[in-house]
């Protein structure tokens, strides 16, 4: 899997506008991940569970649903590798042998957003819900469309759903789409709880440390900021983006060393960026 972009919201919220489409492809790539509840089950266990039923295994699963099943997750496949058309191909095989399969409607949602057909990817998240109401699989995904749209309440609600689900395996890849939707919805303080409990269950995800880090810079929280960041930029994930942020983060605390040691590793490693065009303009404030 390529190396997504972090990017949710700049520091002071200046850079976010320009980079929200690339973080957002990068998430919805990212967290594909989270259909891997309906391609390695003939149903979602988690909504099997959350509605009280006995969940469908392969020794029971109809002949439909599982063709259904398997031609989602050749979809779903396609849908990673960006060839769009071919995984609609496979959604409609897919609907067509089972008319009522949730993921596929989730998916289906999915690939209509990549391809901005708003109101046909609005459609199927429905139908995903209606078909599949405490899916926190569904949940998950449909929240995160609403975010994209700007209905925050809306989205936040549907990953509180989702979050509800004594059994989803998720929790962290939603408690991050959350927070960051929350940033979007200028709910600061709601957001760093969001956040910091992602972090904590999943602290190796660089786009949780990323936004956490960025937001704390920006609430004046500097030494927990540094904390955060440091830990990021001493992986083999950083790049332009948090070396950046660490720097910001080191001036503002007055660091010297520890600020030109990261200007180094920018320039080295990232000579053409932005973040070392922005260091050179001493622009620490942008």
């Amino acid at each position: 899997m390529t190396h997504p972009t972090r990017t949710g919201f700049g520091a002071h919220g200046t850079r976010s506008r320009g980079m929200v489409a690339s973080f957002w492809l990068g998430v919805l790539l990212v967290l594909l991940a989270g259909c891997a509840q309906t391609r390695g089950l003939p149903a979602t266990t988690a909504a099997a569970v959350a509605a009280g039923a006995e969940p469908v295994t392969e020794s029971d699963e109809p002949e439909a649903r599982k063709r259904a099943r398997i031609r989602v997750e050749l979809a779903s496949g396609y849908f990673e590798q960006g060839q769009t058309t071919v995984a609609l191909d496979e959604i409609k095989l897919a609907l067509a042998a089972d008319p009522n399969y949730a993921p596929a409607y989730t998916l289906r949602g999915l690939v209509y957003a990549r391809l901005n057909e708003l109101r046909l990817a609005e459609d199927s998240f429905k139908r995903a819900q209606l078909l599949s109401p405490r899916d926190p699989d569904v949940l998950h995904h449909y929240g995160l469309f609403a975010c994209q749209q700007g209905r925050y309440p809306q989205a936040v609600e549907l990953f509180q759903q989702a979050l509800a689900s004594p059994v989803y395996g998720g929790q962290a890849k939603t408690l991050m789409v959350k927070g960051i939707c929350q940033v979007r919805a200028a709910q600061f303080d709601e957001a760093e709880g969001s956040l910091a409990r992602s972090y904590e269950l999943d602290p190796g995800n660089p786009i949780t440390a990323y936004n956490l880090a960025a937001l704390q810079f920006r609430r004046g929280e500097d030494a927990k900021a540094q904390f955060t960041i440091r830990r990021l930029n001493n992986s083999e994930l950083a790049n332009a983006e948090t070396l950046w942020l660490g720097i910001k983060v080191e001036h503002r605390m007055g660091n010297a060393e520890a600020m030109a040691q990261l200007a180094q590793q920018l320039s080295r490693r990232y000579p053409d960026s932005r973040e070392w065009a922005s260091y050179q303009r001493r622009a620490f404030d942008e």
